[in-house]
């Protein structure tokens, strides 16, 4: 039987925006099947990393496909709606009188403030999502009154909404409380094990929000690769001490990771 292509191959990336270098011969590649964590400190290059899978940042060098599509050879915007994303860059541009079912249906359609023509099936798969997500109470609730976990669950339902293959998590626990943050967690967590579930990605600052699902991580240091592999080979207390540069003890409890700072 052959072997299924990579969900993700990028070779040599490098993005330039005038003197600076945003990425420099960034090599990456996801298969079916995995789940990715990427670490690294602000400005290290996580930002642009997403910014040019999404295409939103052309590549100044390097080769780069996703989902069987080659940059430059494929239309970009095709593709996006395949690529689920739940970031806090989307927050500000919802309409604050938005009830979170129209919210969730909009990301069938790839728009904000959605202004489509829906039909019944989009708002029946948008009530599916939202009780999946345990949040089906606040089908009606406008976007201004939700809190920050109701509304990180409600991106995410948003974000399955049209079906990814790949689901992005930009610091989804960025402002959770800790409660919240253990149930938001433990979603995700159950999300990664669906057998025909999307692929992770989870971009975050903090190792105690890897679940045991996630198999393999992805350090960036000043937009290049300072390490990749598998997760226990990844994150550990040299890896992570020299990923950014300060002494780390990292620990390892039931398939969580703990983090300790020397200071």
């Amino acid at each position: 039987m052959p072997a299924k292509p990579p969900l993700l191959s990028i070779t040599g990336l490098t993005v330039q925006r005038g003197d600076v270098t945003l990425l420099q011969g960034v090599d990456w590649r996801i298969e079916v099947g995995q789940h990715w964590v990427v670490l690294g400190t602000n400005g290290c290059g996580k930002t642009s990393l997403l910014k040019t899978l999404l295409g939103y940042l052309s590549p100044s060098a390097g080769d780069l496909s996703l989902l069987g599509r080659r940059y430059g050879n494929s239309d970009w915007r095709e593709l996006r709606p395949l690529i689920g994303i739940v970031t806090s860059a989307l927050q500000s541009s919802i309409p604050a009188a938005e009830p979170a079912i129209e919210t969730v249906i909009s990301g069938r359609y790839a728009q904000l403030d959605l202004w489509a023509q829906t039909t019944r099936a989009d708002a029946s798969a948008a009530r599916r999502l939202l009780e999946l997500l345990g949040v089906a109470v606040l089908e009606d609730r406008p976007w201004l009154y939700l809190s920050q976990g109701e509304r990180q669950r409600v991106l995410i339902a948003r974000a399955l909404m049209a079906r990814p293959r790949m689901l992005i998590l930009d610091e989804p626990c960025a402002g959770l409380d800790p409660v919240a943050r253990a149930e938001f967690l433990a979603f995700v967590d159950l999300l990664a094990r669906q057998r025909r579930g999307p692929a992770l990605v989870l971009v975050t600052h903090h190792v105690e929000e890897i679940t045991p699902a996630f198999t393999h991580a992805l350090g960036l240091k000043r937009g290049r690769v300072h390490a990749v592999g598998d997760v226990t080979a990844v994150v550990t207390s040299r890896t992570m001490s020299s990923l950014f540069d300060a002494s780390i003890r990292i620990r390892r409890n039931r398939g969580r990771f703990q983090a300790a700072v020397d200071v």
